[in-house]
């Protein structure tokens, strides 16, 4: 949807559009599924007197949030039973007007995977969006002490995270360029220079796609995880890869033999590789396939 195919009464929403997207991707940790919610959301504000709607912003927010509950609901039982790990789908955030300008790093998302749908919603929309504790009420049809209660115990969880330090944007591309090439290649000495000592890899294949069932932790353990990988009579260095940013973090996409698409993103910290996050499951990345085209 965009403005030119707008009708006047339809501006709200796109203005409001970049916003409510935030919110369903930060609630679902997925890309489609959260373009999906603001569609239906869209549907819905065409059935809407919009005269008699006196603050556009926070109806539709709250039509979005509801919506993500319901989703979220419905899914739960599949979210359990998920295979592995569950990494959110990689949202490009190359432009420096990204829509999504608040941290969306895969950290926090996980994090937020890890609440009840209602303590997400609070904390999202509370300390994220900043809408006032009226708001949230109205929201979730909760009462004020009640939403309190939800943001206080999100608040717990999400406490022990540390502040995301700024990584000059060149220099982390850099690293990330080089592990690349370093785990492809089995370059076990330039792995160890660039991993720090705790550093933890994370892979989602979904079921579908070969990945660690559980982190590996520890800069020994994950540089055993790529040697070992880059003597597997497939490994063979990528000949097209593409060097992004996912969800703020500097990335690699590449295509590994067989046609699997993955997306391997890095979060350093004083220098050195602190996470690696591969996500290799095809629902995940499938949305990445213009990337690699560009």
């Amino acid at each position: 949807m965009t403005r030119s195919h707008t009708q006047p009464g339809d501006r709200a929403f796109v203005d409001l559009q970049p916003r409510l997207l935030a919110v369903a991707y930060r609630m679902l940790g997925s890309v489609s599924d959260a373009e999906d919610i603001v569609q239906d959301a869209y549907l819905r504000w065409q059935r809407v007197d919009v005269e008699k709607v006196r603050d556009e912003t926070g109806y539709l927010i709250r039509v979005v949030t509801r919506l993500c509950l319901d989703h979220l609901r419905a899914a739960r039982a599949i979210r359990d039973a998920y295979p592995g790990e569950w990494l959110p789908e990689p949202l490009v955030t190359d432009d420096a007007t990204e829509r999504l300008d608040r941290d969306v790093s895969v950290a926090l998302m996980m994090t937020l995977e890890r609440l009840s749908p209602l303590e997400r919603a609070a904390f999202l929309l509370h300390d994220v969006f900043e809408c006032s504790y009226d708001d949230l009420s109205k929201t979730l049809e909760r009462s004020h002490s009640s939403c309190r209660q939800l943001v206080s115990r999100a608040r717990k969880h999400i406490e022990h995270m540390k502040p995301r330090a700024r990584v000059d944007r060149e220099h982390g591309q850099e690293l990330a360029n080089a592990f690349f090439s370093a785990a492809k290649t089995g370059n076990t000495k330039h792995l160890t220079d660039l991993l720090s000592r705790d550093v933890q890899l994370h892979s989602d294949g979904g079921g579908k796609i070969i990945a660690t069932l559980n982190p590996i932790v520890g800069r020994d353990k994950v540089v055993r995880f790529f040697a070992g990988l880059s003597r597997k009579p497939t490994a063979t260095q990528p000949a097209h890869w593409v060097a992004c940013q996912l969800n703020g973090l500097p990335a690699i996409i590449n295509r590994e033999p067989g046609g699997t698409l993955q997306a391997t993103l890095v979060n350093i910290e004083k220098g050195e590789i602190a996470a690696i996050y591969m996500v290799r499951n095809p629902d995940k990345t499938r949305h990445l396939e213009s990337v690699m085209s560009d």
